[in-house]
């Protein structure tokens, strides 16, 4: 049989494929295509929102190239909504002015806010060159309020894969008001001296994971604070820092609570803390509950777990106040390591509000200078399998 050929047919082939490469490359947006500049100095900002202004209002979905360089970058905010799902691709590094007033008294640096469908990924970093804010902050000078690096607020849809964050002026990450996050293989990094630079604070939230993060910080790896719901945790590496913490909370009399938190597979390495809940000593009706803390190593690690509702920065009057939150249904379960303290678990729950079903399951902490303690205050539950310290309960 003949084979024959059409020309008719290679010209239709010929425009398709042009078609779909145009239709490709309109949705590839790189920013020094609107003027940014790789050398650390010059101002980008109106660049990054022109390209933000672009993707967001594309009719494909569109992607915001971010090269490799240096970018300096005010405070900006990508605005929402827009018409399709819209990705950052940072292979570069994208810094902060050196001069921290330049911020403003705004707490962001970069914020994503109002989105469905957003996703920040690459090989490229976040520095917001925050040394001379803490110096500021050290030296007790009138500073500004000092920026979050990077946001997210009133989001859905959200993943946030690859990157670094280094040397925030405070937090690191910030989840606020969002639904089904994902946050996976981040480096956050800031020196041990550093104040309140948490890695990840979560609020407000529901559907959040977190998975496959190395974070050093000079604060909580972890926060997650008042309204956060069904938060996944697992292989995290933390330290140093102040570890893995549910709260504060019991900041407001009337505050919404936090349930449903699972914290797996991770590893603790000279943090202040390991695994933590925390409330102020005052009236309050929030809760936490439904916790999971489960699969934990503790190398060298202050206070490995524990409750503290009696939590008081800068306020002695609440020293004589008791905390209204109610912690229950907490569960402590295969977590070993050292304890750099002689009190492996301490359980200081409050007189008024006292913690109920906790749970202490195959835990085993030891202390190197003599017989590891444990502490039970205002604490109900049970203990099974081995657990050393010998449980209090």
């Amino acid at each position: 049989m003949a084979i024959t050929t059409n020309p008719n047919h290679f010209i239709f082939f010929f425009f398709l494929l042009l078609f779909l490469f145009q239709s490709s490359s309109s949705s590839y947006i790189n920013v020094e295509s609107f003027g940014a500049k790789s050398d650390g100095k010059s101002d980008s900002t109106s660049p990054f929102l022109k390209a933000w202004s672009s993707a967001c209002e594309s009719a494909e979905e569109a992607t915001i190239y971010v090269p490799q360089g240096r970018f300096l970058v005010k405070q900006v905010t990508f605005h929402g909504p827009c018409k399709k799902k819209v990705k950052l691709r940072i292979d570069g590094t994208i810094v902060a002015p050196s001069d921290y007033w330049s911020l403003g008294n705004s707490g962001y640096w970069i914020l994503f806010r109002k989105l469905d469908g957003v996703s920040v990924y690459g090989e490229g970093a976040l520095d917001a060159r925050g040394s001379s804010y803490w110096a500021c902050r050290k030296a007790q000078n009138n500073c500004p309020t000092g920026a979050r690096s990077i946001s997210f607020s009133w989001a859905r849809n959200v993943v946030v894969s690859g990157i670094s964050s280094l040397n925030s002026q405070t937090m690191h990450m910030a989840i606020d008001h969002c639904e089904n996050v994902k946050i996976e293989k981040v480096n956050i990094r800031a020196p041990s001296r550093s104040p309140n630079t948490d890695g990840i604070n979560v609020q407000f939230s529901t559907g959040v994971t977190i998975s496959d993060a190395i974070i050093e910080t000079g604060d909580d790896c972890i926060s997650i604070n008042q309204g956060s719901t069904h938060l996944w945790i697992d292989h995290i590496a933390c330290g140093p820092g102040h570890g893995i913490s549910i709260g504060s909370l019991g900041n407001y009399e009337k505050e919404e609570g936090v349930e449903n938190v699972t914290v797996t597979s991770s590893t603790f390495t000279k943090t202040d803390n390991g695994v933590r809940i925390k409330s102020r000593a005052q009236p309050s009706n929030g809760f936490t509950r439904d916790i999971v803390f489960r699969n934990l190593i503790m190398h060298n690690v202050f206070n490995p777990i524990i409750i503290d509702q009696r939590y008081c920065p800068g306020a002695p009057s609440c020293h004589h106040q008791n905390s209204g939150v109610k912690i229950s249904s907490v569960r402590y379960e295969d977590i070993k390591g050292t304890s750099r303290s002689k009190m492996a678990i301490n359980l200081d729950c409050s007189a008024s509000t006292p913690c109920e079903g906790i749970t202490l399951r195959d835990i085993k902490l030891t202390y190197a200078h003599g017989l590891e303690t444990s502490l039970c205050r205002n604490a109900a539950g049970t203990a099974s399998g081995y657990v050393i310290p010998k449980s209090c309960f």
